[in-house]
């Protein structure tokens, strides 16, 4: 299955730009951004677009690899070249042979294993521990880390000619509180797969409990949302979410300032039923009266509101649903419920 990134955010169009850009040429790369950003993800998206995108991709977590298994496993080992070493082994570059390796959690790499990434990136050129013979080193590098390098290298933890070597082209991901427009299009997306994976039934979220998640500030990004997607795929399988349903670290935080989706006036409306825009229902004028239907007055007020959101965006479901803080199939929902009522409820 091909990479993709969701989102339609200014920073998520920007940085795709920049994909489809660095994409074409076998520069070496820096990855940057927080831990669940989607880093692979877009390291993948540039191998599948590039020249190399039919040969291998290789990730490689520099952090999870024991510092005394790193060389070996980066650039493989002679048999006899270490206890345990009972046969020859090839290394990640040459697997990666003709395509791409990704480097994720570089600013993990020791300092003595930094020299040598350095001189691969040079020279084009490694060798198998306890090896002399040099092989040739034909793949793109593409390096990712979430850790400030800069800093790293004027603490003396990481050498500053392997910093510059690997920034040719920075790529910057934003961390999910600074594009929340995007959370409604994830929120979709992750539903339909984990349903199509056969994770639970889909579920869909209250306005309300969508607004709070637009305020959250996510310290785990893309997949502490991706996580919370798939528990309420178990637990509220074919339900609405609610405000109340939301963990308690959700509830009780949020970002200053985050925008949180408004209904505002358009001068277009249309009917997605018969044509006709709905009659407005003037509250102060119920309120005089008798008695009030409390239930037609909501769902007036819905109707109304989907329609101005459909007429600003020309038709489109999925801009309209991020307009009123709401699921796209929550949308759909909604209009396939009020497709057969009047325009006038009142």
């Amino acid at each position: 299955m091909s990479a993709t990134f969701i989102g339609g955010s200014d920073p998520i169009r920007r940085l795709l730009s920049l994909v489809e850009r660095v994409a074409k040429t076998d520069s070496t790369l820096l990855i940057m951004g927080e831990s669940g950003t989607g880093k692979e993800r877009i390291a993948r998206m540039i191998h599948e677009k590039s020249l190399r995108g039919r040969y291998p991709f290789v990730p490689v977590n520099c952090g999870a690899i024991p510092d005394g298994l790193i060389e070996s496993e980066l650039f493989g080992h002679e048999k006899g070249a270490f206890t345990g070493a009972i046969n020859q082994r090839s290394g990640r570059f040459e697997l990666a042979e003709g395509g791409t390796l990704f480097l994720d959690e570089i600013g993990e790499l020791p300092l003595s294993l930094q020299v040598k990434l350095l001189r691969v990136l040079q020279e084009k050129v490694y060798e198998r521990v306890g090896g002399s013979q040099p092989r040739k080193a034909n793949v793109r590098i593409l390096a990712a880390t979430h850790r400030n390098l800069e800093q790293m290298v004027r603490d003396d933890l990481f050498r500053e000619d392997l910093f510059y070597r690997l920034s040719v082209i920075p790529v910057d991901i934003p961390p999910l509180r600074l594009r929340v427009t995007d959370i409604s299009l994830l929120l979709e997306f992750f539903v339909a797969r984990w349903v199509e994976e056969g994770r639970g039934e889909p579920v869909c979220f209250s306005p309300e409990a969508l607004h709070r998640l637009c305020r959250y500030e996510w310290p785990g990004n893309i997949r502490e949302l991706e996580n919370l997607v798939e528990r309420f795929l178990v637990l509220k399988g074919g339900e609405t979410v609610e405000l109340s349903d939301l963990p308690e670290k959700i509830l009780g935080s949020g970002v200053p300032g985050a925008p949180v989706p408004v209904v505002t006036e358009s001068p277009d409306t249309s009917s997605f039923s018969s044509g006709k825009s709905a009659r407005p229902m003037d509250l102060a004028d119920l309120l005089n009266g008798e008695s009030i239907d409390m239930p037609a007055y909501f769902l007036h007020l819905e109707r109304a509101m989907i329609e101005k959101a459909l007429a600003r965006f020309s038709g489109n479901k999925t801009r309209a649903a991020a307009f009123l803080g709401i699921n796209r199939t929550t949308l759909i929902e909604k209009l396939k419920r009020l497709e057969g009522l009047p325009p006038d409820l009142s």
